[in-house]
């Protein structure tokens, strides 16, 4: 399976008395987890990163959507109809999804649990197999959305019982903000955490920027090299991960809720968000609408005040903003590019 995704340019060429790059792998929130630490002691980079594995095992654990977690304790709540008590967590991710929801048009909606488990997305070993088509025209009439969620001081209710939350265009995305934390408490200043292809910088690698190359999901080999500065993280949406085909169609997990069906304008969509303490939630959270929008995605962006946008639509064209443009360094021929104001 090809891959539209983000690849570490590293080189390791360490200079006489360098620490050497402290690094770990891990596989969690279904996807293979990178922590890279620079310019400092191994035993200190150790126990940094173990601590921010520690926490990303904790965040999954906890708000796994079909797993038993606080978050199928809530869905079941409100199939029933009844409130639920939210801790303070929990509550600030659902209030600031329901506001990027409404600054998406709705495209982003982590309330469409129940349709990504139609779709049979809610297992590790999905299955190629279409949903009903009654099932659809159901979800389409009763349209669950977060939107349809209430909450006074930590009680949540639910105006519609079809809602499900999934958190799974979110999670990732928060959770590099909060191993930037977690490795600044343990005096970590150089550092490159990759969550499946969502990337968070810190610092450099010895005086210069992390490298890593974007990669076409049809096309082997990397498109373009970026430098990427502290505080800056990028994220990709794609047709490549979660799929399964029929009669050579292929049917992905980004789905459109305004028609219940996976997105089919867009392969793949990466943005790069500048410097502040969301970085890497906005990088995994705006990705998502850009995607799904299809053609209409420059308007999107405009709500959601992005300037750095590389899309491949479904002809396998690239799409790029003029200033995400100026930060690549291509390694295919410039004619292939379509540059877009907005």
């Amino acid at each position: 399976m090809k891959k539209f995704c983000l690849l570490f340019a590293f080189v390791f060429l360490m200079a006489c008395g360098r620490p050497p790059i402290v690094e770990k792998e891990a596989y969690i929130f279904g996807t293979r987890i990178e922590v890279l630490v620079a310019n400092t002691d191994s035993a200190e980079g150790e126990r940094a990163i173990q601590a921010v594995l520690k926490e990303f095992q904790r965040i999954h654990n906890h708000y796994h959507a079909w797993q038993p977690s606080q978050l199928t304790d809530l869905n079941n709540s409100i199939q029933k109809g009844e409130p639920f008590i939210l801790n303070e967590e929990l509550k600030s991710f659902i209030l600031n999804a329901q506001n990027i929801s409404a600054q998406s048009n709705y495209l982003f909606d982590p309330g469409i649990g129940r349709l990504i488990e139609l779709w049979g997305f809610h297992s590790d070993d999905f299955k190629p197999i279409l949903p009903p088509k009654e099932k659809i025209d159901f979800y389409l009439k009763e349209r669950p959305s977060i939107q349809n969620l209430t909450i006074k001081e930590n009680i949540l209710t639910s105006q519609n019982k079809n809602v499900a939350l999934d958190f799974g265009g979110y999670l990732k995305g928060w959770a590099l903000d909060r191993a930037a934390m977690i490795l600044k408490e343990h005096h970590i200043n150089n550092a490159l955490i990759n969550i499946g292809g969502n990337i968070l910088a810190l610092g450099n690698k010895y005086g210069r920027p992390w490298r890593i190359g974007i990669q076409h999901p049809r096309a082997p080999g990397p498109i373009a090299i970026l430098d990427l500065f502290d505080g800056e993280s990028i994220g990709t949406s794609g047709d490549y991960q979660r799929y399964f085909e029929i009669d050579k169609k292929r049917y992905h997990h980004l789905l459109d809720p305004r028609t219940g069906f996976p997105s089919t304008a867009t392969q793949a969509v990466t943005i790069l968000i500048p410097k502040n303490k969301n970085a890497g939630l906005y990088s995994d959270v705006y990705s998502k609408p850009i995607f799904i929008a299809g053609n209409q995605w420059q308007k999107i962006a405009k709500n959601l005040k992005l300037q750095n946008i590389l899309r491949i639509n479904q002809n396998g064209k690239i799409e790029i903003s003029r200033d995400f443009y100026s930060r690549l360094e291509f390694l295919i021929d410039q004619k292939e590019i379509q540059i877009v104001d907005f």
